[in-house]
């Protein structure tokens, strides 16, 4: 049962928030809704789950009215000509990961009077088949999009690739918290550092410890994904 299964995740998260010396409530579990139809999804948000992350613009206008009462976060690639459709939909943004992006956000976010909140996106390995922002180019891209008076910085995200050692991800993971810690003490005008988004299913009690702020879990809570997106 879905209900048994947020427990124990949500146990595994207090577990994990104990050894970084934090507490659960620093925690927000994104359940990963992608192709999973809202029938499916309505269990979770019945337990508590109240924030849905999505990799496709397609799905979230779908699921948008059919699943009241939810903070939906976009976490997949975003095209810029997608942004238009989304952009009263979203709590927010995980995945910038340019500033050609940022700037169609924040133009479509100004038209409607809307602060959009956003996480810069970075490829922490640098892999040219990833998208992300490349580490050492992270300060210089958020300082730009810190001067979009629609857009509020709210810290970074990240995706490692499966790694068949978790030392390599745990260090990865280390790596990602590092930088986040440099950015934010820098203080950026209109950067409001406070997410780290990192750790999937696999990985997640491990992002915490690390300092993950904001975890995306799919399989796990859901079960197998369904064979194709909703339609």
């Amino acid at each position: 049962m879905i209900e048994d299964t947020i427990k124990e995740i949500q146990s595994n998260i207090s577990k994990a928030a104990s050894v970084s010396g934090r507490d659960e409530k620093d925690i927000t579990l994104i359940a990963v809704s992608k192709t999973y139809s809202p029938e499916h999804i309505f269990p979770a948000v019945e337990c508590g789950v109240c924030d849905l992350g999505e990799n496709r613009v397609q799905e979230i206008m779908e699921k948008y009215e059919k699943i009241p009462n939810v903070r939906w976060h976009l976490i997949g690639h975003l095209q810029k000509n997608k942004v238009k459709y989304i952009i009263d939909k979203v709590h927010m943004i995980h995945s910038v990961d340019s500033y050609e992006l940022a700037q169609e956000i924040n133009k479509r976010a100004e038209s409607i009077g809307k602060i959009q909140k956003i996480l810069i996106q970075v490829s922490m390995v640098g892999e040219e088949t990833k998208f992300g922002v490349d580490p050492n180019l992270c300060l210089d891209v958020i300082n730009k999009i810190s001067r979009l008076n629609n857009l509020k910085v709210c810290g970074i995200m990240t995706i490692p690739p499966i790694y068949s050692d978790p030392n390599d991800t745990r260090r990865l993971f280390k790596n990602c918290k590092k930088l986040f810690d440099e950015i934010k003490a820098i203080n950026i005008e209109n950067v409001n550092f406070e997410h780290l988004s990192m750790g999937m299913s696999a990985d997640y009690p491990m992002a915490i410890e690390e300092g993950a702020t904001m975890v995306r879990l799919g399989r796990i809570i859901f079960g197998a994904r369904d064979a194709s997106p909703t339609k």
